[in-house]
């Protein structure tokens, strides 16, 4: 190790836990992973328990990395994995608000119960954490809050209309939170990844696919380490000074 990453390691250490949720798999496993090996002290969120205390293991034990199932779209789960953050490690120095789940289908077909779900989950949940989380920031006036939107959310998609308004009220939730909370040293900002490769992407069609890379002009997909540098970023000392932003992340898809 440099003395210059060693350096990295013991501010992000000092800076406090980063709760992820959603960090079982997919993009929120290599959130973990990544701040993981810049020092971070994590909190794990999910629903998997026996996936997530695996990498919570393999991440550093219970001394470095704490494992807490739960419904990110309940509010008492919410209320009781910040307390028992606040309790594990006494300071909450950030939180990646970034389970998310999908249940597409045409708006004239859709049922209340597709609409509703990605809106507990997506929406819902990224309020309770963030209003969980947000007192504690506030009295350490000190904090990084970052949401996973999508590009989805800019643009709405065909067959994604719930979808698309659970993302598009993370990236206008992202702009309040940064404005009511910024005098008090917390920012706040949104990560819009394109079409990163993950479980919830590799089940469409082919042909899907391909329409798709034409609209890349990078001509690649996008992998979970792109969106998880991003957030590092994000949570680092050195974007102190940017908040209320959505950094898009997909390869120029919607430039």
């Amino acid at each position: 190790m440099t003395q210059e990453s060693a350096a990295n390691q013991e501010t992000a250490a000092s800076a406090g836990a980063v709760i992820v949720t959603g960090a079982s798999r997919g993009i929120g496993e290599a959130i973990a992973r990544t701040l993981a090996a810049a020092g971070w002290p994590l909190v794990l969120v999910a629903r998997s328990a026996d996936r997530l205390e695996a990498l919570a293991a393999e991440l550093g034990g219970p001394e470095r990395c704490l494992a807490c199932p739960g419904d990110i779209g309940n509010w008492d789960d919410a209320q009781r994995i910040a307390a028992a953050a606040q309790a594990k490690f006494g300071t909450i120095g950030g939180l990646v608000n970034n389970a998310g789940v999908t249940r597409d289908g045409l708006i004239v077909r859709m049922t209340p119960e597709q609409w509703q779900a990605p809106l507990d989950v997506n929406l819902n949940g990224t309020f309770y954490f963030t209003r969980a989380v947000g007192p504690i920031m506030m009295r350490q006036r000190q904090g990084r809050i970052v949401n996973i939107a999508s590009v989805i959310g800019l643009t709405g998609n065909a067959g994604q209309a719930n979808y698309a308004a659970s993302k598009a009220g993370i990236i206008a939730l992202t702009k309040s939170v940064a404005k009511e909370l910024g005098s008090r040293g917390v920012t706040c900002n949104a990560v819009a990844p394109g079409y990163i490769v993950t479980d919830m992407t590799s089940d469409l069609p082919e042909k899907v696919q391909r329409d798709m890379l034409d609209r890349i002009p990078l001509k690649r997909f996008g992998e979970p380490q792109d969106v998880a540098g991003v957030v590092r970023f994000l949570l680092s000392a050195e974007a102190s000074y940017i908040t209320g932003q959505t950094l898009v992340v997909d390869g120029g898809m919607i430039a």
